[in-house]
């Protein structure tokens, strides 16, 4: 089957993995990822099908099962993605000594940044979960590491007497789902809204709930964490 291009084609395209062979394999997967990018970027998940991909694809449609045992693995994949790239950028808040508040404002534009490129991923992993009951535990694992994290990282800062006691959990889960629904409606969808006001919106939030209203609207504060 002859490779066709997408009309509307995505920019979160990848590249296979660089060796000194491409193996056909692994050339073939990234084909199917990037056509799986390529249409959720414009179209809802639920109108995907394993026929509307592989035509944009060099391989036949029965290459698809190869890779993968049907559209909801394929979107675990994308979702392991979007994992790996919203962690690295949130790392400064999660594991960071310093300005606590330096941090969570660098975390929180890194999210926002990851999110506009990578919402439709957003997007399409929140609607795979409720068309199948495996992929829905996947998405609540997904949603739930990062109330562990938060969690954590906020009765660690609760130690060193940055943040106030409180229950740290419900507001880790508050957090992170405000989070959520908030990227989702901003970037899942085209036309997508500017990013800046996502940020500051998602950052008085964030800042004043955790480490209080003095450092509203700051890029720096006097705590320090160790």
């Amino acid at each position: 089957m002859s490779s066709k291009k997408n009309k509307f084609p995505s920019p979160l395209h990848l590249s296979p993995q660089p060796v000194l062979k491409i193996e056909k394999s692994e050339r073939t997967r990234t084909e199917i990822i990037n056509s799986a990018l390529d249409f959720i970027w414009v179209y809802p998940f639920r109108d995907m099908t394993v026929n509307k991909l592989m035509v944009s694809t060099s391989a036949g449609r029965s290459a698809f099962y190869r890779y993968f045992k049907d559209l909801h693995d394929l979107m675990e994949s994308l979702l392991d993605m979007l994992k790996d790239e919203v962690y690295a950028v949130t790392g400064p808040w999660f594991e960071g000594a310093g300005d606590p508040i330096v941090l969570l404002n660098e975390s929180l534009a890194g999210l926002v940044n990851v999110c506009y490129e990578l919402g439709p991923i957003l997007r399409a992993a929140n609607d795979a979960a409720a068309t199948d009951e495996r992929y829905e535990k996947v998405w609540k694992k997904f949603i739930e590491q990062f109330d562990d994290a938060i969690t954590n990282r906020i009765q660690a800062d609760q130690e060193q007497g940055l943040i106030i006691d409180f229950d740290a959990r419900p507001v880790a889960e508050a957090l992170n789902r405000l989070d959520v629904l908030t990227l989702l409606d901003a970037f899942g969808k085209h036309p997508r809204k500017q990013s800046e006001p996502v940020y500051e919106a998602l950052a008085q939030v964030w800042i004043s709930t955790l480490y209080g209203s003095d450092w509203l609207g700051k890029r720096s504060s006097n705590l320090v964490r160790t």
